[in-house]
């Protein structure tokens, strides 16, 4: 089977940074159509770590508006999806290595 490269966007919010530290979890924005298990695959080999658990959530797209002069303008934001990574207990990934 042909291995996919998944892109792995880490996500930086005061609610991971408590789970980070509380639970050993990580979220990731990721592409729409990878499975779990190859955003499995994706962080092992990226992290070097050892994935206990993956839960994915499809986050949809949100409206906006512009006012403007000439009227209202309405667009949408694209959806995404979330990846939630639990880690094996001793592992760590430290995402602002390269920072």
């Amino acid at each position: 089977m042909k291995e996919k490269k998944i892109e792995l966007m880490p996500i930086f919010t005061e609610k991971m940074a408590r789970l980070q530290e509380e639970e050993n979890k990580y979220a990731f924005r990721v592409d729409k159509k990878a499975n779990k298990i190859e955003i499995k695959k994706a962080v092992e080999k990226t992290f070097e770590v050892k994935v206990k658990s993956v839960r994915t959530i499809n986050m949809p797209g949100k409206m906006r508006q512009q006012l403007t002069r000439a009227g209202r303008f309405y667009g949408r934001r694209p959806a995404w999806k979330k990846a939630i990574v639990t880690l094996e207990s001793g592992h760590e990934i430290d995402l602002f290595a390269n920072a």
